[in-house]
């Protein structure tokens, strides 16, 4: 349950497990839709978990969010037949981002950022008029950040920066020095916008993956969910630093599956 999107993960009985979405403000028709599944149990995880527990007629499991995702996410990474890992940093992109420390069966929060899913849909109302996540994405994938960040090729035009001339000096920053008569291009608005949320994601992630000794960091969660033009941004910079960067497909239910592992067997989750 988290503050923008109700993840469920529904393990059938033919084993197969059964991904779904709803909006976090359909907690009512969430509760109907888990008790028709007639469930032999639950595991509930989040911010949300505690009013959905209230409106259902059952025992829960209620695991700690973080061990929700450290266990999901493994559970991920071994169907995608990953080599084993047991120490990585583990970022959710939600409506914020969280980054975990994974250490064998342990998982510690050791940061994060108000940069995610919540700044993309709120920069997108205010700059574009529209607050549909999937409209953004969609415009993103079409866009051109470079029409509205300020690179450093446009700062040293003649090349004398040691730096790369294709990277980001100030995001936004063309806004305020418009060509006459151009309007920014809503998709490279949304465009930029990923770019702000990326960049900054992923430069924070890989200060915390450096101090923590972590060479590899595992990105998953909902801002994440079809959102090449993130994904690619994400990929980018934390290769830069020199860390190897893994997106879980589906990475938005690691706490989901997370939190039905603990449900189905709580030694086993451990």
């Amino acid at each position: 349950m988290g503050a923008t999107l109700v993840k469920l993960a529904i393990r059938t009985d033919d084993g197969r497990t059964d991904l779904r979405v709803a909006p976090a403000d359909a907690i009512e028709r969430v509760a109907r839709e888990v008790e028709a599944a007639r469930p032999l149990r639950v595991g509930l995880t989040g911010g949300g978990a505690p009013a959905l527990d209230h409106l259902l007629s059952f025992d829960t499991a209620r695991p700690d969010e973080f061990d929700a995702w450290r266990v999901g996410a493994g559970e991920m990474l071994r169907g995608e037949s990953v080599d084993r890992i047991d120490r990585y940093l583990l970022v959710s992109l939600g409506t914020g981002t969280s980054a975990m420390l994974v250490d064998g069966n342990s998982v510690t929060r050791v940061g994060g950022t108000a940069l995610g899913g919540g700044t993309v849909v709120g920069l997108g109302a205010a700059l574009i008029g529209t607050a549909s996540f999937d409209e953004l994405v969609a415009l993103a994938r079409a866009g051109d950040r470079r029409n509205v960040d300020l690179l450093v090729s446009d700062v040293y035009p003649s090349g004398d920066s040691p730096l790369p001339g294709s990277l980001n000096a100030s995001s936004f920053a063309k806004l305020a020095r418009p060509v006459r008569g151009s309007v920014p291009e809503p998709r490279d608005l949304a465009h930029a916008i990923m770019g702000l949320v990326g960049e900054n994601v992923a430069l924070i992630c890989s200060g915390l993956a450096a101090a923590a000794q972590a060479s590899r960091i595992v990105f998953a969660g909902t801002t994440l969910r079809e959102n090449p033009s993130l994904a690619e941004i994400l990929g980018f910079l934390t290769a830069a630093a020199g860390f190897e960067a893994i997106f879980l497909p589906n990475g938005e239910f690691a706490g989901a599956l997370g939190a039905l592992t603990f449900a189905a067997d709580p030694d086993g989750a451990h």
